[in-house]
């Protein structure tokens, strides 16, 4: 007979919403997280307001934790890893490891929902030259938007608000010498958010963006980028950046105004690294465990010819969000659900169909 439970496997925005949808649904979900805390990106590095909307992170987060913690169908389980998986669809055998202590449990599963989420990029490696490790006022966004949440984006070496603040686009994204040549599409819409807020929040801080190409999509363009430029006066620069270096008391920034076809030369108090998405260690972890392909950049494999975005290569386990590849929190969602609803009615089949062969058989 086959379980009734679905596993989904991450606790961020993608594993929550396909565990409250479950358990709307009545159907038995084990969620596993192997951090202490749920929530994904958003908590773990203090976002200040999601894109788009500028809804509170924590706020909108903690309505997906509460939803699916109060629901008696979903069963939530943190600090644990999963480390083993035999079976198949309908009878999937999934051993579990508590951090920390190595108990075990084995969690015996109808389907499988893989909700493991990506990692930002670091910037360390970029084959250009940014300083993030050199200069502590080249950050990241991750860091921007903590300061952002304290309401205190300053200068980090000073401790006092920027005059000049620039972003820098694609760092780790669309980089074919280090093998990242996809765009990981929501970088230019959180740039301009949080360009945005720093401008609401210092209002005398000129703020630039230098990028490629910008990437805005849906309702991002009339909803970010056109009130960036007109009612926030954020100054956007189609450029390369190939240098910042440390001249006096602020950074230099250098590069080229492709544009203008000039090279340009621009002093910063901070500089943002756009920094994109990669897969995080526990997807390609995960993978491997429960023996899924992965494609060349190590996210999770998705036949795109079956137009079914949640499929995998193995049957009955499914992929939601960013493990499968760069994605913003619309496709999340929407991720989450089709998840959801193929992972239910995988189990739902094969129960259907052990009764009539049960019946057969009487």
């Amino acid at each position: 007979m086959a379980s009734d439970t679905v596993l989904i496997i991450g606790g961020g925005p993608a594993g929550l919403e396909a565990a409250r949808l479950l358990g709307d649904l009545g159907q038995k979900a084990v969620l596993v997280e192997q951090k202490s805390v749920l929530g994904g990106r958003p908590i773990d590095e203090s976002y200040a307001a999601l894109t788009h909307g500028f809804r509170s992170a924590e706020e909108a987060m903690n309505e997906l934790i509460t939803a699916a913690q109060a629901n008696p169908s979903v069963s939530i389980r943190t600090g644990w890893e999963v480390a083993e998986c035999s079976g198949a669809a309908g009878d999937f055998n999934v051993r579990l490891v508590k951090s920390g202590n190595g108990t075990s449990e084995t969690v015996n599963a109808g389907s499988i929902i893989v909700a493991t989420g990506f990692q930002h990029f670091d910037p360390g490696r970029e084959t250009q030259m940014y300083g993030y490790y050199e200069y502590d006022d080249v950050i990241t966004l991750g860091d921007a938007e903590k300061m952002l949440k304290e309401h205190k984006f300053v200068i980090p070496s000073k401790g006092s608000a920027p005059e000049r603040v620039c972003f820098i686009q694609c760092v780790g994204s669309r980089d074919r010498q280090i093998g990242n040549e996809y765009c990981s599409k929501v970088c230019c819409g959180i740039s301009s958010k949080l360009a945005i807020e720093i401008r609401q929040q210092s209002p005398s801080t000129k703020v630039f963006i230098f990028y490629i190409d910008m990437r805005m999509y849906g309702y991002w363009e009339n909803e970010i980028y056109w009130p960036a430029q007109e009612k926030h006066h954020v100054q956007y620069v189609k450029g390369i950046i190939t240098e910042i270096i440390r001249k006096g008391d602020r950074l230099l920034v250098r590069g080229e105004d492709t544009t203008m076809g000039r090279p340009m030369e621009v002093p910063m108090d901070v500089v943002v690294l756009a920094v994109g998405m990669e897969p995080s260690k526990g997807t390609k972890d995960v993978a491997k465990i429960l023996g899924l392909k992965q494609n060349k950049y190590n996210f999770i494999e998705v036949p795109h010819d079956a137009l079914d975005p949640t499929a995998t290569s193995v049957p009955g386990i499914f992929v939601a969000g960013a493990a499968a590849g760069p994605k913003d929190l619309d496709d999340t969602m929407s991720m989450a659900g089709a998840a959801a609803m193929k992972a239910a009615s995988t189990i739902r089949k094969l129960q259907n169909s052990n009764s009539k062969l049960q019946s057969a058989s009487a």
